[in-house]
């Protein structure tokens, strides 16, 4: 059977329909170029052109089809394609680490915009792709960063974009900001630098955190991309989703500066129970920020 791309988009369309993808004539779309590699402008130009019928071809109609199946399947579309756009930059994600979202750029523009940059130190706690991470070390001016993750997965995940984000600005002859990855369960992670505490280190400048935030009877109403896919112990927040701000806010005194600054991402209808934990456990200045679509999103607060 002869095909164009125009045919294998209209299959891949209504498969995708079939199977309650929404989205599907996007989504068929993305696949179609990935499949093929090739961009819009290119489609565009050659859809209702026969293909030939060679090797190359039907590797690519193949791959289209293996795909198509997996997005019927509901795995999410940034998985398949093996990356996810954030901050203006590409990450490499997989089923191991949380997608990233738009929703979380309000944090990562928040410190920016309030710390521009003079050599801070800062904390990435539930590091996952290292998304927040690395996008500050790529447009902040900072010193180092140290990002922490439970899931060895997902470290690998963030050292893979650590290497391909951050080592072309040593190509490029910038003084890049050092991103350090840690392994364990929040501050536990942070013992290899007990030492330093003790000699008279005085703490981070700057701890930010994407946590672990849905309530644990939530998650089996998210949709299937979401609940099927994405990991269990990203999602998470236990039974009232506020477990890890509570453990943030009780742990954090020791590894702070004095006057350091504290960025937390929140769900919509958080912002007043997180506001009280912070509160609570001696933080000062508590604000909260909403995202571009006007929702709570950001907690951010001051240790006095």
């Amino acid at each position: 059977m002869k095909h164009t791309l125009q045919s294998l988009l209209t299959f891949g369309r209504e498969e995708l329909k079939r199977r309650g993808v929404p989205d599907p004539e996007l989504d068929a779309k993305y696949l179609l170029l990935e499949a093929f590699r090739t961009d819009m402008v290119h489609f565009l130009m050659n859809r209702s052109h026969q293909l030939p019928d060679n090797d190359g071809i039907s590797e690519g109609i193949s791959r289209y089809r293996e795909m198509i199946g997996q997005r019927g399947k509901r795995i999410p579309l940034q998985q398949i394609l093996g990356a996810q756009e954030f901050m203006g930059l590409s990450f490499f994600i997989n089923r191991h680490v949380l997608i990233p979202r738009q929703d979380t750029e309000t944090l990562v523009e928040l410190v920016l915009k309030e710390h521009p940059g003079k050599g801070e130190h800062i904390l990435d706690l539930c590091t996952g792709s290292g998304c927040i991470a690395i996008s500050l070390a790529r447009l902040g001016n900072y010193r180092r960063i140290t990002a922490v993750d439970l899931s060895a997965e997902a470290l690998k995940v963030a050292g893979r974009n650590r290497e391909s984000l951050l080592s072309c600005m040593d190509k490029e002859g910038k003084s890049g900001c050092q991103v350090e990855l840690l392994q364990g369960d929040l501050f536990l992670a942070l013992e290899p630098v007990e030492e330093t505490l003790e000699k008279g280190w005085d703490g981070f400048d700057i701890l930010v955190s994407n946590p672990p935030y849905i309530p644990t009877q939530h998650i089996l109403g998210l949709e299937a991309e979401v609940k099927d896919h994405e990991p269990r112990m990203a999602l998470d927040g236990n039974a009232d989703g506020l477990e890890f701000y509570r453990r943030i806010a009780k742990s954090s005194e020791r590894y702070l500066k004095n006057g350091a600054s504290i960025y937390l991402e929140i769900g919509y209808d958080q912002g007043e129970k997180v506001r009280q934990i912070l509160q609570d456990h001696g933080f000062c200045d508590v604000r909260i920020i909403p995202d571009a679509a006007g929702h709570e999103r950001v907690a951010a607060a001051v240790w006095p």
